[in-house]
């Protein structure tokens, strides 16, 4: 797998653009790809999404694309990985590819010192437990599949401004905390959570 970083703090929707150009013209033996970006800051409204759940966006941009899921931010400080992925090559279904995303999430976070981070039932991303016994959210996911390809992909919160996600409501759960990675008390290098997650699916799909 190549793994590629795109550099600065990315256009979502000119990346949004390379990936479904990248998809559409690869071959049977086209390498796999994984791309680490940083956006800059923008909402993205899934394919299924419901501009209702859009409640304040300010000046922040707002892109209607084709992934699945609901209402999300983008923006400085956040960890996005783009897996490029052949599944028919690889031999897996969609369900299990999901579950190897947020698997790779989990991973990291345990890596930096978050050993509860965890799934939530009948809600794709990964969270984590508040002192209050919350979980807030701390990584989203939203993929999609053309021809059996995989783009788009997984956002872990790292360091960031968290307030653009009380305009919106996360995924489309009203009241859903979102956190990141500093607000639990881990102070990590964006490069270096990047290339931890990177590191487990370029394993996985070796």
């Amino acid at each position: 797998m190549q793994i590629i970083r795109l550099p600065g703090l990315a256009e979502y929707e000119t990346t949004w653009q390379a990936m479904q150009e990248f998809t559409q013209t690869r071959q049977a033996d086209t390498p796999n790809q994984l791309w680490q970006v940083e956006h800059a800051a923008v909402y993205t409204l899934g394919q299924a999404g419901k501009p209702e759940h859009i409640l304040n966006p300010g000046d922040i941009p707002i892109v209607h694309c084709n992934r699945g899921g609901q209402v999300t931010y983008h923006g400085p400080g956040q960890v996005v990985l783009y897996p490029l992925i052949d599944l028919r090559r690889a031999g897996i279904f969609v369900k299990e590819y999901v579950h190897t995303l947020e698997e790779a999430i989990i991973q990291t976070l345990v890596h930096f010192g978050l050993p509860d981070a965890t799934r939530k039932e009948g809600a794709p991303g990964v969270y984590v437990p508040l002192p209050e016994g919350d979980l807030a959210k701390i990584a989203a996911l939203g993929v999609k599949v053309t021809n059996g390809c995989t783009y788009h992909g997984l956002a872990i919160n790292v360091a960031m401004d968290l307030a653009p996600f009380y305009g919106i409501n996360p995924c489309g759960y009203e009241g859903l905390r979102t956190v990141d990675m500093q607000t639990m008390g881990v102070q990590a290098d964006w490069q270096a959570v990047a290339d931890h997650s990177a590191a487990f699916l370029a394993q996985v799909f070796a």
